[in-house]
Parts: structure tokens; sequence; C-alpha cells
């Protein structure tokens, strides 16, 4: 799993974040900002916010998350089906 601690998750910008208004006073992100400074954060906010999110949060973390994974895949929150044999 990706680490982040208390410290390196303050500063990250609130453009790096799922939900942006979830700031400290001092501009730092929070627990349950959902910051995504890479890749790997931006899936485990995916899976994160698909459990613990609001359908808006949902929607905005995940266009984040997509932006920053560089994919359009599951926009929609709809699994493609698989074709059998």
């Amino acid at each position: 799993m990706a680490k982040l601690t208390a410290a390196a998750r303050k500063n990250v910008s609130a453009a790096k974040t799922g939900l942006p208004g979830k700031r400290t006073k001092s501009g730092g992100a929070v627990t349950g900002s959902y910051p995504m400074p890479d890749k790997k954060h931006a899936a485990v906010a995916k899976g994160y916010a698909k459990r613990f999110a609001s359908p808006s949060e949902r929607a905005q973390i995940n266009a984040k998350a997509n932006k920053v994974l560089g994919s359009s895949a599951n926009k929609t929150g709809k699994k493609s089906a698989k074709r059998g044999k």
C-alpha cells in the first residue's frame, strides 16, 4: 500500500487531492481529502471513495483519480462485461 505520513499529507497541494475543499486552516490536506500525489495513491483513493464517499464526492474523486491515472476507465462506475466461450 502507498505510504503517506501525516506531515507529507499536510504538504500535498489542493490540486493533488480528490476533495480540495477539505483543508486545514493552514491549507494542508486532511484525512478524508483523498490526497493523490502519485498513481498509487489515485488508485487507492478510488477504492476508498467507492466504500466511504457520498455519490457526489465519489464522482469528484474518480474524475481526479482518472486524470492522475491517465485513463477514463470506469467513469460511470460500471464494470465492462466479460465474454465467455
